[in-house]
């Protein structure tokens, strides 16, 4: 099948691999354009491109998709049976999503209706979730309202964070999606439920600041849900500090504690206090401007004491 990839970002490489071992051939890659990175803000390629660039397949970077009218000519010139799109970052125009012989098919991380939008895998943390799952289902010009052809739910870790489900989502998404091409002749696609949609709005970095006054199972979600990106992070004498792991005690503060106060700190990492009298063990952080580490290691150089505040 000669197909058309829309893809950008790790979580799309999966998809790529699968498509080709199953000796599909991808004629054009559509990614994003090269971003400024690092201290020079030299141009880089995202994730997609390297891959495609290492295996000789033509990509095309349109700044925005909606208005160039270059990426119709040279999808019309392939004829593609079938457009896969896996987090390719962009709003796709209806001339580009029913041009192939079989529309086009995208990949979202969750069961949809639940989790629309941008970042359905960090909401389904935060919102302590115990599942959620891979759809398949075809583009229309709506986001993420168009018919489902199959699928497959994943149960949630209780210790996975945002990157380890995206990661674990994205290859068992990789064969649901090479079984849907394989019988997408007799698979019948079915409505989605709108009256059971749910949002991901897609996320700002003022997500990730934790409220100590929150209970400590919200602020375990929280740095489960937002690791690595936009982390959870809190300040500590007016520098902020990344949270990258840590966990809920199950024991409780002393009714006079109060939130974001240091109650102990041991080789187990530090123990804040948080809303409704419960505790959070911080147990690896990272400094402003400094690599990871373990929080002992950390509350050693600053010489961090108990009562001190994170704010």
């Amino acid at each position: 099948m000669n197909i058309v990839f829309f893809g950008s970002p790790n979580s799309a490489i999966p998809y790529l691999n699968k498509i080709l071992e199953a000796g599909h051939n991808i004629k054009l890659i559509i990614t994003q354009p090269d971003k400024p990175s690092g201290r020079g803000k030299k141009l880089m390629p995202c994730p997609v491109k390297k891959i495609a660039q290492e295996i000789n397949i033509p990509t095309y970077q349109p700044i925005k998709i909606r208005k160039d009218l270059l990426t119709l000519d040279k999808i019309k010139k392939i004829q593609p049976d079938l457009n896969v799109v896996v987090a390719y970052g962009q709003i796709i125009p209806s001339e580009i999503i029913y041009l192939p012989k079989h529309n086009s098919l995208n990949v979202h991380f969750s069961l949809l209706p639940k989790y629309r939008g941008a970042s359905p895998v960090q909401w389904a943390l935060l919102n302590g979730e115990e599942k959620t799952g891979i759809t398949i289902f075809e583009l229309n010009k709506k986001m993420d309202e168009g018919d489902i052809l199959i699928q497959d739910e994943v149960k949630i870790s209780p210790y996975e964070n945002a990157a380890e489900l995206e990661t674990r989502l994205a290859q068992k998404g990789a064969e649901l999606l090479i079984k849907t091409i394989a019988q997408i002749d007799k698979i019948k696609p079915y409505k989605q439920d709108h009256s059971q949609a749910s949002y991901a709005a897609k996320l700002r970095k003022e997500n990730g600041k934790i409220d100590w006054a929150k209970n400590a199972n919200y602020i375990e979600r929280q740095v489960k849900a937002f690791t690595p990106w936009p982390s959870a992070y809190t300040f500590f004498k007016n520098k902020r500090i990344k949270i990258h792991k840590g966990r809920k005690k199950e024991s409780q503060t002393k009714p006079y504690s109060l939130p974001g106060v240091i109650l102990e700190i041991n080789k187990e990492g530090i123990k804040a206090c948080c809303g409704d009298g419960s505790i959070y063990l911080i147990e690896i952080l990272q400094p402003e401007n400094k690599k990871q580490m373990f929080a002992y290691a950390y509350s050693l150089g600053a010489k961090l004491k108990p009562g001190e505040t994170f704010t």
